[in-house]
């Protein structure tokens, strides 16, 4: 059975990247709930800062929402952060975003994703949590092609540094769930889109491009598939799976171990829209949405990308009840129309 509400805890829920796409629909999923929320975000210039702040803006104008501006990177920052605050429970999602960023500049990721989450799970270990959620990602399945992925599947080859940063967050929490008994659940996104987006991934680039009459370009010739998941799907996901803190599987077997549980309270979860799309018909819906067609400069596949990605989310909807499921028709229709709200275009 799924609960509507909160269970009952004694200190906020902190949620690490409120400035970022996730992280600011998150928040205020918790907030419309009766969650009081510490909001941590760096305000990192990778993207426009001014979107930035215009999420933060949403959320520091409601009761229960505290800010604190600091970067992961900072230890002492992220110890005060958890001495004064000694949140209940941490939705880890601050994290250098971009996977071809990456091959150009991997001092910031594993920075950002290797010694931000290392220091987060100090903050967990000195002042114990409840549960910690963090955000891993559908990247580290990498060269593995037997779809549909499931957690149950081993992901040692992973074709990014972007996923080998996430692949080595899933391993450090269950290192801390093992040694220090901090519940942890590890949450592979697919594919996030949806309004108050970010401006680096497709479906902004492309509806930037059209509306301003711009070819697009179009990897692999628009015939990889992505399971293309909804903001809303995956915000539901998140506080559902926070509600119910990782346990130690009774039944794991050393002999044969199954990498999405543990004999510690740690666990691993897809998040994911189980019908996959075609990149090209993804496009032909956003050319119905805006009401002009696209330009598309047809190019290869772009190194580190893996032809199709498709989510088994069936171990989610049996824990959660939770299956995702809005449709790219749905979906783009809204983002088009946040989209053109906010540029007033």
């Amino acid at each position: 059975m799924i609960s509507n509400s909160p269970p009952s805890q004694s200190g906020p829920v902190l949620v690490t990247g409120t400035a970022g796409f996730i992280g600011s629909h998150v928040a205020h999923k918790l907030l419309d709930r009766g969650d009081r929320v510490i909001g941590l975000d760096n305000l990192s210039d990778y993207y426009d800062v001014n979107l930035k702040k215009a999420r933060l803006a949403r959320l520091t104008e409601r009761e229960d929402y505290e800010h604190v501006q600091a970067d992961l990177v900072d230890r002492q920052a992220i110890e005060a952060l958890f001495e004064k605050h000694q949140p209940s429970r941490v939705i880890h999602l601050a994290a250098q975003a971009g996977v071809r960023y990456a091959a150009t500049n991997p001092h910031v990721y594993t920075a950002s994703n290797v010694t931000g989450t290392l220091h987060v799970l100090e903050g967990c270990r000195q002042y114990p949590v409840e549960h910690l959620v963090f955000a891993s990602t559908s990247s580290v399945y990498g060269a593995n092609t037997d779809m549909p992925f499931s957690e149950h599947h081993h992901t040692e080859h992973p074709l990014t540094l972007y996923a080998a940063t996430k692949k080595a967050n899933e391993m450090m929490a269950h290192s801390y769930a093992h040694l220090y008994g901090i519940p942890s659940t590890g949450l592979r996104f697919f594919t996030v889109y949806g309004p108050w987006g970010r401006p680096d991934m497709d479906l902004f680039l492309f509806t930037r491009a059209m509306l301003a009459d711009e070819p697009i370009r179009v990897f692999n010739h628009g015939h990889h598939k992505r399971s293309f998941t909804y903001i809303d799907d995956i915000v539901e996901g998140v506080v559902r799976i926070l509600d119910q803190p990782a346990a130690a599987n009774p039944h794991w077997d050393s002999n044969q171990p199954d990498p999405a549980t543990s004999n510690v309270p740690y666990r691993l979860f897809n998040i994911g829209n189980e019908q996959s799309v075609e990149l090209l018909r993804y496009i032909e819906v956003l050319e119905e949405c805006l009401g002009r067609k696209a330009r598309m400069e047809m190019l290869p596949l772009q190194p580190g990308d893996v032809p199709d990605t498709e989510a088994d989310v069936s171990a989610l909807h049996t824990v959660t009840g939770h299956r995702p499921g809005v449709s790219i028709e749905q979906g783009v229709a809204r983002f088009v129309e946040w989209y053109r709200d906010y540029y007033n275009c």
